[in-house]
């Protein structure tokens, strides 16, 4: 569970995200925006690095940012960004400790040996 680079600019650009939006006092709608877009970009380069777990926790981070934005109530705001949150970091948590298959090391066209024995009662 080491740390990489892409790890390196996460904790960087959630500092740099905290500290700017504290001096600049920005409005809740511009910090949602910056943080969804930065996470939507972790997402998409964990998925060209070949680790799709960790890409679909980072996207489901994407969806706390919306919920940071739209109007809902208290409790529909809790449930939404505190489920989106946790079930990212379930899944990156998870993907880290491989408790997820690797799903993007399958072979494609590879097939049961059933298909040989549904071949063979065919033959007369």
């Amino acid at each position: 569970m080491a740390l990489d680079r892409i790890d390196g600019v996460a904790l960087v650009g959630f500092a740099l995200l905290a500290v700017a939006s504290l001096t600049l006092s920005l409005e809740q709608i511009a910090v949602a925006a910056a943080f969804g877009g930065f996470v939507l970009s972790l997402s998409v380069w964990r998925l060209y690095g070949g680790r799709p777990w960790e890409a679909l926790g980072w996207l489901a981070w994407v969806g706390a940012a919306v919920a940071l934005v739209v109007d809902f109530d208290l409790l529909t705001f809790l449930v939404t960004f505190g489920g989106f949150g946790l079930m990212g970091a379930g899944l990156l948590l998870g993907s880290r400790l491989d408790l997820f298959p690797a799903i993007w090391d399958a072979e494609p066209g590879s097939e049961s040996d059933d298909s040989d024995a549904v071949d063979s009662t065919t033959d007369e």
